[in-house]
């Protein structure tokens, strides 16, 4: 029993994503205005994104900056060839609102507590993937709105937000609140106490996180509804199938990469997580701005969730033989 209850206290937000999920589905048609107040949406994002840049203290990204190849190599993949496989991925997909949410997701950028915990737990540098987070979160108000105009040009209802328009809101809501945490930080006292407690803060965020799929999950319905219960599962199973491939080869792509480049093993492990993990948070920022599908964007970071825990563990098992191996047996001297 204790048992159990640890794990559920441990998987807390995956048992809250699938409840939140679900109560926004049921109970959609009488949430139906939540989801269309721009002003709370972009407020949780702009407050949750402080907070999860508020923490981080710029020397926990120095080895990221030293051995600046493992940093490169991850954005490389993040935003170079992971939106390449999507988008190869997306024309054999029928259904366009399955494949539109996918392209969408491929543009985001990397995600910071998954990324980071899931490579120290492999083993890894996580100062990599702390350092191709920000980055690629400051990146992405140039980055993203180019992709999306490549993937879409002007037609398929996306010209109702412009290029120019998508900038500056990435900017806005992105970049400003991340550049606002660290200028916070010049303050010695708050720099302190926050990073002492980033434990919490991660807590404030994922919980923001929740806040912005419970409004996912309420613009979802009705297309879910429409589609009727077995196009339903069916496109239910399409995206798991998709994000889960999408990944998984970036995933691996980026490892022997690394491995082919010379990079160290820390470094390497860090650029599988770093260059193919996706943040959720700004991925639904622009499938609701969009008007595209959320399940693409909410599955491919449940999916990367459950596949990196996999992932990690095999690492982490590979890690600890290695460091067996590299041991000297003490045994064997002579006393």
């Amino acid at each position: 029993m204790a048992g159990a209850a640890e794990q559920l206290k441990k998987r807390w937000f995956l048992v809250s994503l699938v409840v939140i999920f679900t109560v926004g589905v049921l109970f959609h048609e009488a949430l139906a205005s939540l989801p269309d107040m721009k002003w709370l949406r972009s407020s949780i994002v702009f407050v949750v994104l402080y907070l999860m840049a508020l923490p981080l203290s710029l020397k926990a990204i120095s080895s990221g900056i030293q051995r600046p190849k493992g940093t490169l190599l991850s954005i490389g993949m993040n935003y170079g060839l992971l939106p390449l496989v999507a988008y190869a991925i997306s024309l054999a997909i029928s259904d366009q609102q399955v494949a539109r949410g996918l392209l969408v997701a491929a543009v985001t950028p990397c995600t910071l507590a998954s990324a980071s915990v899931w490579t120290r737990k492999a083993g890894g540098n996580d100062s990599i993937s702390i350092l191709v987070t920000l980055l690629t979160n400051v990146l992405c108000f140039l980055i993203a709105p180019l992709w999306l105009l490549f993937y879409f040009g002007s037609s398929e209802g996306m010209e109702s937000i412009s290029l120019q328009d998508m900038v500056i809101k990435l900017g806005t809501l992105v970049v400003l609140p991340m550049m606002l945490a660290q200028l916070t930080r010049f303050h010695k006292p708050t720099a302190i106490w926050s990073t002492d407690h980033k434990r919490y803060f991660s807590i404030a965020a994922q919980c923001g996180i929740l806040s912005m799929v419970f409004m996912g999950a309420i613009k979802v319905a009705p297309e879910l509804v429409k589609a009727g219960t077995d196009n339903g599962a069916i496109m239910i199973l399409v995206t798991v199938v998709s994000v889960v491939v999408i990944h998984s080869s970036v995933f691996w792509t980026g490892l022997y990469t690394g491995k082919a480049i010379g990079l160290t093993r820390e470094d390497y492990i860090a650029v599988g997580f770093a260059g193919s993990q996706k943040t959720l948070m700004v991925g639904l920022l622009l499938c609701i701005e969009l008007e595209v599908l959320v399940i693409p964007m909410v599955f491919f970071h449940v999916c990367q969730l459950f596949v990196d825990t996999i992932f990690a563990d095999r690492l982490a098992e590979q890690t600890r033989r290695i460091n067996e191996q590299a041991e000297p047996d003490l045994s064997e001297l002579p006393t």
